[in-house]
């Protein structure tokens, strides 16, 4: 072992100075200096009381604002005004260490019940706060049941660091602080880390545990299951939690409160509003930048923070389409600081030694602490009032006796004779006769003599109350019970943390990161609206539903797969199905009323407008197409893959395309209807498929003024029917209801392409021209420019008759879908808000 020597020099009379060398051991100078500076740390700085939950510092901060006057009520002052005053008279140490602790005090992100209200910039969980010399600050509410009745000899005083100054050893604390607030720190050898509770749980388990001082832990947890945090979240697991109670150690998980939302109108996001326990946004968002660009993380597009001080916190993180957001949630939950563990050591100084303690043993402590400030305040109280009675005593027996008082104190040579010849005279103590002769004249009336009496009842009903409190210990314990619940009514505020066990959190999610390549139907309605079905379950129109959209195109898929969409303009446009919302698999008949309009996944030209959907499958069938001109084309499937927008047909000017189908099977019919009642049927197989530029072949052969105004593709072997509505040309567009007629297709004979067809429907006086048309498999459905459903003619007219009149304006028409068959808007364009 090594020695240090320590060199002193002396002075003598016979010599200038005279040298002595003293050996000390390394190790025990060491041992002793180190242990002096733990035990400054321990219990000067790093851990709190179990009393009151404060540690010195903190103490010293609220102790100095209440007798600076900084009440609730006052105005703030300067935080650094505040610092100094502690610094100067109490704390020797900086005051950075001072303003970090009145920092906290003030941060309702760290306090479950700030005790200083803070004006200014005092951070968050992200940001630190201002300089002292900008915040300002004095104390809260809570603050003062701190305080309260310090002056009341409640608790004990100790001289300050200079003796120039006493100090409290402890606050009364009138709720349980340390664990309502919660504590950390970081001592020598040591450390504690208390999560805040409730103060509601906390006052209602401390009042059971004043009523029944035997209570168990288990009767005390149903008062307090767990902690609430300041920034609410999610607890995660319960086992460790009852660890920590019973123990004083233990660890449970937080997790950030999040929901899945529609952020765009194509897009889900999941949007965090809560973090765990000093999480703040910042750390989250870049964490979540560094794993997605380290491809860590996938399946978020974006990422906001919209964070503010009226709304609170706002994450909104958007994920891509084809992604599930709860897997994506999963995995930040895994991979952030969005799900953090929190670990509990309930380390705090019980008689000046550092304890590791149990809920049970917190409160009990606390309890033990309360009642004995009760104690002292109401011996303080008695006192006073007894003091004060009896020289209200006095004070009646000079008004009883006003005019011998005055003789004596007028006969006597100074006031010390007078004092003396009045207690003589009237039996009065010391004190009684100094407070007669301290009393001016104008006090001895006889309407204070009346005062005095009822001063001196009450006087006499609180000495008797406070001496039956200190009488009584079940007494004494009801007053402080019964504090704690007041305190609890004004001050508490509902729980902000979930407490979830971990087996439920587990089964929340079981789903994959990214959304399945499942087959299912991609469906247009009349109304402009693009959807997709859960599955490839054939849909049905049977039945009838208050409103609902006609289809005007169906196309099998998959969820990951791309599907076309073709324009009047003979353009055929790319769209991700994945993109597309999916239906609930409950409609039936499909009610797409929460699919996204095709203006949000196409972008149309003026005048443009979407007339059908085709699968983009390069071994399928292909499109056929229709145009205004009686042209038809069927389209070899060979699409570019690089281009997400290209021309299926090369129309001549002026031609429109009206409709467009996927052909299922060669063996079935392709059908024209003209706006002067002609219908076409001919057989695809009559029509040879040809590239993309080409221009299509003659499809029927239309008369003079005439167009075609529907298109599509039957099944001749289902039953099918023709619907028809005819009107007249010089009307406004959507004013008139006009005369519907339903036949049955298989009155219509297949012709040859390129001929005239046969008439469908016979016009009557001021009818000349078809408004709407169509013609499908069984049953016939119409809709109303806002989807709801307009009755057809229910019997079956001639191919060649007249129809009756409408009781709606028709927008639409369709049939049984079963995936095959095709529908489609005809004639007049629908008065509709989806952009089409």
């Amino acid at each position: 072992m090594f020695d240090m020597a320590r060199r002193t020099t002396t002075r003598t009379p016979d010599e200038d100075f005279e040298e002595r060398i003293v050996d000390i051991d390394v190790a025990t100078e060491m041992r002793a200096s180190y242990l002096e500076y733990a035990y400054s740390v321990i219990y000067q700085r790093a851990l709190p009381d179990a009393r009151d939950g404060l540690k010195p510092v903190q103490r010293r901060i609220l102790y100095s604002m209440s007798e600076m006057g900084l009440r609730p009520e006052r105005g703030h002052v300067k935080s650094s005004r505040v610092v100094g005053d502690v610094m100067g008279k109490l704390h020797p140490h900086g005051d950075g260490a001072i303003y970090d602790a009145l920092v906290r005090l003030a941060q309702p992100f760290s306090m479950r019940l700030p005790l200083v209200d803070g004006h200014g910039n005092f951070g968050s969980p992200d940001d630190s706060p201002a300089a002292m010399r900008y915040t300002e600050a004095r104390l809260a509410p809570a603050a003062m049941l701190m305080v309260q009745s310090i002056d009341e000899e409640t608790v004990d005083f100790k001289p300050n660091y200079d003796g120039q100054e006493t100090e409290p050893s402890v606050m009364p604390s009138a709720f349980p602080n340390l664990l309502v607030n919660g504590a950390s720190g970081i001592a020598v050898g040591m450390a504690t880390n208390m999560a805040p509770h409730n103060l509601v749980e906390v006052v209602a388990a401390a009042r059971h545990l004043i009523k029944k001082p035997d209570a168990t832990l288990e009767e005390l947890m149903r008062f307090v299951p767990g902690p609430d945090l300041p920034t609410g979240g999610i607890i995660i697991g319960l086992s460790g939690i009852r660890d920590a109670y019973e123990t004083g150690r233990g660890t449970f998980r937080t997790r950030a409160k999040a929901t899945i939302e529609s952020v765009t109108p194509r897009r889900k996001g999941i949007v965090v509003t809560e973090l765990p326990f000093n999480v703040g946004p910042e750390r989250v968002v870049t964490k979540i930048k560094e794993l997605v660009n380290a491809k860590k993380l996938t399946g978020i597009a974006d990422l906001k923070d919209l964070t503010d001080r009226h709304k609170g916190l706002r994450l909104v993180i958007e994920v891509k389409n084809g992604f599930n957001p709860e897997a994506v949630l999963e995995e930040l939950y895994r991979l952030t600081p969005m799900e953090e563990s929190f670990g509990i050591n309930n380390v705090a100084l019980v008689d000046g030694r550092p304890r590791t303690l149990g809920l049970r043993d917190l409160l009990q402590v606390y309890v033990e602490h309360r009642i004995d400030v009760v104690r002292r305040r109401s011996a303080f109280r008695l006192r006073k009032r007894e003091e004060r009675l009896h020289l209200v005593d006095g004070l009646i027996i000079a008004l009883l006796n006003i005019d011998q008082v005055i003789q004596v104190i007028r006969g006597s040579d100074d006031s010390a004779h007078a004092r003396t010849r009045l207690m003589e005279t009237f039996e009065l103590s010391e004190v009684q006769a100094a407070y007669i002769l301290d009393t001016p004249l104008r006090r001895l009336t006889r309407y204070d003599k009346l005062e005095l009496d009822r001063e001196k009842e009450t006087l006499q009903s609180e000495i008797a109350e406070l001496s039956a409190i200190l009488g009584s210990e079940d007494r004494l314990r009801k007053v402080v019970s019964a504090e704690l619940g007041e305190i609890a009514k004004t001050y508490g505020t509902p729980r902000r943390t979930v407490l979830l066990e971990s087996s439920e959190a587990a089964r929340a999610v079981t789903v994959p990161l990214e959304v399945a390549d499942d087959p299912c139907l991609v469906l247009l309605s009349s109304t402009g609206l693009l959807a997709r079905t859960a599955d490839a379950t054939p849909i049905s129109a049977e039945g009838e539903r208050a409103v609902h959209d006609v289809l005007v195109s169906v196309v099998r898929s998959s969820v990951r797969g791309e599907v076309g969409v073709v324009t009047s303009k003979g353009r055929l446009i790319r769209v991700s199905v994945v993109d597309l919302p999916t239906l609930p698999p409950t409609a039936n008949p499909p009610s797409l009323a929460g699919g996204h309009p095709v203006s949000e996944h196409v972008a149309l030209e003026p005048e443009e407008k979407v007339v059908g959907l085709g699968s983009l499958d390069p071994d399928g069938p292909g499109l056929a197409l229709g145009t205004t001109g009686g042209v038809v084309k069927r389209v070899v499937p060979e699409y570019p893959a690089n281009r997400d927008d290209f021309e299926v047909i090369g129309l001549r000017e002026g031609d429109a395309v009206i409709g467009a189908v996927e052909l299922s099977s060669p063996d079935h019919d392709l059908v024209f209807i003209t706006s002067d009642a002609q219908l076409l049927r001919f057989s695809a197989s009559a029509v040879r498929p040809q590239g993309r530029p080409a221009g299509g072949m003659a499809g029927v052969r239309l008369n003079d003024d005439a167009k075609a105004i529907w298109f599509g593709a039957v099944d001749p072997a289902r039953e099918s029917r023709v619907v028809t509505v005819a009107g007249s040309s010089t009307a406004l567009p959507g004013t008139q209801m006009g005369a519907g007629k339903v036949s049955d297709y298989a009155d219509f004979p297949p012709k040859g392409r390129a001929t005239g067809g046969v008439r469908a429907q016979r016009f009557l006086k001021g009818e000349d021209v078809l408004l709407h048309a169509w013609a499908g498999p069984v049953p016939a459905k119409a809709a109303s420019p806002t989807g709801k459903p307009v009755p057809l003619p229910e019997e079956l007219g001639r191919r060649d008759g007249s129809g009756e009149r409408l009781v709606h304006a028709v927008a639409a028409i369709g049939g049984g879908l079963d995936g095959s068959a095709d529908a489609r808007e005809t004639g007049q364009e629908p008065d509709n808000d989806h952009g089409e």
